[in-house]
């Protein structure tokens, strides 16, 4: 007998699949449009294998498929969701760091400055 997945439990695999830098740069290019390899390699500073691991987990997770256009591989996202997700995620970043430069600004009040006694001016 199959037991599902629970719901939190999928979602936590999803985020791990998004927990490396390389596959949320992948996706962000790809939610714009379709990227050959080498393109990807070009836009991405990683070597060709490990660019390849990490297309290959985000192929694994059905995030992005590949299909041969003449002689290149070309690779597309298959969620468009996936781009509203990413944006959710830089909303919240920013949100988070807004936070804490208020905490900062909390902890470090900025400096008065004092008048100068017997100065002129």
């Amino acid at each position: 007998m199959h037991v599902p997945v629970p719901l939190y439990q999928a979602k936590a695999e999803l985020f791990r699949t998004l927990g490396h830098p390389a596959r949320i740069r992948v996706l962000e290019l790809l939610s714009e449009r379709d990227y050959a390899v080498h393109e990807l390699l070009a836009a991405i500073e990683l070597e060709p294998s490990s660019l390849s691991q990490q297309l290959a987990i985000l192929r694994r997770t059905g995030l992005v498929r590949q299909r041969r256009v003449g002689g290149e591989v070309v690779y597309s996202i298959v969620v468009p969701a996936t781009k509203d997700l990413l944006s959710a995620g830089r909303n919240v970043l920013r949100a988070v760091l807004a936070d804490q430069d208020q905490l900062a600004d909390l902890l470090d009040p900025p400096v008065l400055k004092t008048p100068r006694r017997g100065g002129r001016g």
